[in-house]
């Protein structure tokens, strides 16, 4: 796949405890031609799935891949927030670097600053609660929450 022709959107997913154990997710790849990175993901002690992952892919394929997990009893969620930050309130104190789970904000080893980057974000909003001076803020993509 052409990188120009590729779609990119990140998506949470939620799976009922009788499909959280099967590989709904790894098919997208295999019947859809769709790649995907994970950001997040866990399983409850009730056995219920969350993800949040980045899909990669054909347009088409990504609406076919999406439908699939729906026939699946997936929930398709998407991600509609974003995270900023700052960068005059930012005092690079690395606290948000501690706690990021897709490493979207990770401390620069020459600069010892902290390098934000919103490609590899998924939006959780752990950087807002942990910002002592609340460089990090979440707003809507698309003024939809």
């Amino acid at each position: 796949m052409e990188s120009e022709s590729k779609y990119k959107k990140i998506v949470y997913l939620t799976f009922p405890p009788d499909v959280s154990n099967k590989p709904v997710v790894c098919n997208l790849t295999r019947l859809y031609d769709l790649c995907f990175n994970i950001l997040k993901a866990q399983i409850t002690p009730r056995q219920d799935g969350q993800m949040t992952i980045e899909i990669f892919g054909d347009p088409q394929a990504f609406e076919h891949g999406m439908a699939y997990l729906k026939e699946h009893n997936v929930k398709v969620h998407p991600i509609t927030q974003k995270i900023s930050r700052d960068e005059q309130t930012c005092i690079h104190c690395g606290m948000c670097t501690a706690l990021c789970p897709t490493k979207a904000l990770a401390v620069d080893t020459t600069t010892r600053l902290v390098v934000f980057h919103p490609d590899k974000c998924s939006a959780c909003g752990i950087c807002t609660n942990v910002c002592p001076v609340k460089a990090m803020d979440v707003f809507p993509e698309n003024g939809h929450n």
